[in-house]
């Protein structure tokens, strides 16, 4: 699949591939297909967070460069990933490895922000403390922080680059990105046809940590917050026969870490979710899911599994992959959601 290396304009004219398990077919369409594919009573939810300047470049105590990623915050410390000198031209896992950093090592960030390491987890995770907290380390995370970005990308990206247009409050650490192209025109026209809308924020965590061992180990525990306002209208969905649509991995991981953790009933309020989904999972609350194209992890295509099955989703891929379909967080799109209903299509199994 090959990798977008840049924002493109036109999001409503990226390319969607649909999936259909339940007609066991698939097809192509543009984003702006979206406006007919759920139906009247569709419950429609994104992941709200907005997306942090999450990469800082500092020193260590000795003048050693590093960059540290935030990975998730925990109270008042921060779970990162820590390289040495090099940027995000030079491929992650072929970055330098950090200096050598012990509790009690001072991290110093320009002239303003230091971070103490408070335990360090291996030669690439830390946890860390700011020197301050509230507004004053917000100011100075957005002074000094850039996005999280990986080589495939062409140049330094601007942090409005990695928002979605609903975004709030700074909990991911890398963007949703399955919501990127969901332009505010797209959403009201759906709302315009009687599709619903909601919301989840969930802390989006790194996709890469360039270390193969901590790869396989993601995505590591990431926080959630559910409204009750988005409880009520899924509780509606339901009753009414419609469907829920997850905007994204993230979204899935919080709605159904929720149920999971209350005997398949979706609960207000925050929680912390380890869930991993897979072939043959049950899913209590998400009916379809619109994700971006990536390639094939593990965790990702497993996730994918709990949608459609295994032949479908290789053959569809196989499709999208010979089709020159673009790929990772500016790439195009994949609704999986039984029902589609679109005249022309690529291939259909018996």
């Amino acid at each position: 699949m090959n990798a977008t290396s840049w924002p493109r304009g036109a999001v409503l004219a990226e390319r969607l591939l649909w999936i259909d398990p339940t007609a066991h077919a698939f097809g192509d369409a543009t984003v702006q297909d979206m406006r007919a594919l759920p139906r009247e009573g569709d419950l429609l939810v994104v992941n709200d967070a907005a997306t942090l300047p999450a990469s800082l470049c500092g020193h260590t105590e000795d003048g050693a460069p590093i960059e540290v990623r935030l990975a998730s915050r925990e109270r008042g410390s921060w779970l990162c990933i820590v390289f040495g000198a090099g940027d995000f031209h030079t491929r992650t896992e072929d970055r330098a490895p950090a200096p050598t950093l012990r509790a009690g090592s001072v991290i110093r960030f320009g002239d303003t922000l230091h971070a103490r390491v408070d335990r360090v987890v291996s030669s690439r995770q830390v946890v860390v403390q700011f020197d301050r907290d509230g507004d004053a380390l917000w100011a100075s995370l957005y002074g000094l922080g850039r996005p999280i970005q990986y080589a495939h990308v062409k140049a330094a990206l601007p942090l409005f680059h990695v928002q979605t247009g609903y975004a709030s409050r700074p909990w991911a650490a890398e963007m949703p990105s399955a919501g990127r192209p969901l332009a505010w025109s797209l959403l009201l026209a759906l709302k315009a046809r009687g599709v619903h809308l909601a919301r989840v924020t969930h802390a989006a965590g790194l996709s890469s940590t360039g270390d193969e061992r901590l790869d396989a180990t993601l995505p590591w525990p990431e926080r959630f917050d559910i409204p009750e306002d988005t409880v009520r209208a899924v509780a509606a969905t339901k009753r009414s026969g419609g469907r829920i649509i997850a905007v994204g991995t993230s979204v899935v991981r919080a709605l159904e870490g929720s149920a999971c953790q209350h005997s398949g009933r979706l609960t207000v309020g925050e929680g912390t979710t380890s869930l991993l989904l897979g072939p043959g999972a049950t899913l209590h609350v998400v009916d379809g899911l619109l994700t971006g194209i990536h390639e094939r992890s593990a965790t990702h295509f497993a996730l994918l599994q709990a949608f459609a099955e295994l032949p479908l989703l290789e053959e569809a891929y196989g499709h999208a992959e010979r089709s020159d379909y673009q790929g990772h967080e500016f790439g195009d799109s994949c609704l999986i959601l039984g029902g589609v209903s679109l005249q022309a299509r690529t291939r259909s199994r018996p």
